[in-house]
């Protein structure tokens, strides 16, 4: 009986609070808070300074340029990005009256970060897969050849492009944009195929026994096992493409050819006050800078998981 009153007692007792363990401030830990935020203010500074500007009138800019706060608050700067801002009301605000087809140039930016992303991922990871698992006289040989390219600026080879897309008279077309960035690129060779060497080969000779091709197993098998890195290579190479500048400036001048990026310029120009307007400029690289932004917050969270995995190969 005593047993059974003690065990109902002990049922019955509130459970004890279980305190947290107190954090020990080190002279180490306190500097190296300091520094993270001094890293992040750093970082989150600039964003600001371009939405304050954004929000400011351009005549007001001179006047109060050590202010935090926008200066003459307006939302006249995403007005003229979006054009419904009359050109008479742009000039009494900074701007420089010039029109701007935003909807336009931002499908343009649209189509070609896609259709570059698309192309390029399908063929590296098919070449990726070419490299890691046929076996063909040469390979290693090949890839090493192949992966020298990555010590070769892009600049480089902008001249030799440049004569190509116009002697295909691609000029001023989104092919000639996206053409020389279709295909592969080494880097993103290079970083499937190193996850493609930690799949174990066991999963693809069970395929190869019921029957399956090499092209069935890369679809069905691998393509679904490669998701992580596959979905980071996808975003690197659209936010690139994307904020691509010097290349879509050489061959894209036409509007029908000019991509977001390029367009931004028309900001630059001499305002009747003599400066460009630089509110609508900031306007307009913020507005073009939402589409990465949600891009990457939806599936940035697999770029240090799949980095940090096939770096350990």
């Amino acid at each position: 009986m005593a047993t059974l009153i003690a065990a109902q007692d002990a049922a019955t007792a509130a459970p004890a609070v279980r305190r947290r363990p107190r954090v020990r401030w080190s002279v180490g830990r306190v500097v190296g808070w300091a520094v993270m935020a001094l890293m992040m203010f750093a970082t989150l500074f600039p964003f600001y300074w371009m939405l304050r500007t954004a929000f400011s009138n351009t005549r007001a800019l001179s006047s109060h340029y050590a202010s935090l706060a926008p200066a003459e608050f307006t939302w006249g700067a995403f007005q003229r990005v979006f054009g419904m801002q009359s050109t008479a009301q742009a000039i009494a605000e900074g701007g420089s009256g010039a029109s701007l087809n935003f909807w336009l140039f931002l499908r343009n930016s649209f189509v070609v970060a896609t259709t570059t992303t698309v192309c390029q991922v399908l063929f590296c990871a098919l070449a990726a897969y070419a490299f890691a698992r046929l076996r063909w006289p040469g390979r290693n040989q090949l890839f090493f050849v192949f992966l020298t390219a990555m010590m070769i600026p892009g600049v480089f080879t902008t001249l030799p492009n440049f004569v190509l897309i116009r002697d295909l008279g691609l000029l001023n077309t989104l092919l000639g944009i996206v053409l020389p960035a279709l295909f592969m690129a080494p880097f993103s060779v290079f970083f499937l195929r190193q996850f493609f060497l930690s799949i174990p080969t066991e999963v693809e000779e069970a395929a190869k026994i019921d029957g399956a091709s090499h092209l069935r197993i890369f679809f069905r098998v691998i393509v679904p096992m490669s998701s992580a890195p596959i979905t980071t290579l996808a975003l690197l190479t659209y936010i690139t493409s994307w904020n691509d500048y010097l290349w879509p400036l050489l061959v894209g001048k036409d509007d029908s050819s000019k991509v977001l990026t390029v367009a931004l310029g028309v900001f630059r120009q001499q305002t009747p006050s003599g400066a460009p307007d630089w509110a609508g400029l900031m306007a307009a690289t913020f507005v073009s800078a939402i589409p990465v932004l949600i891009l990457y917050a939806i599936v940035g969270k697999r770029i240090v998981s799949s980095i940090g995995f096939t770096g350990i190969k």
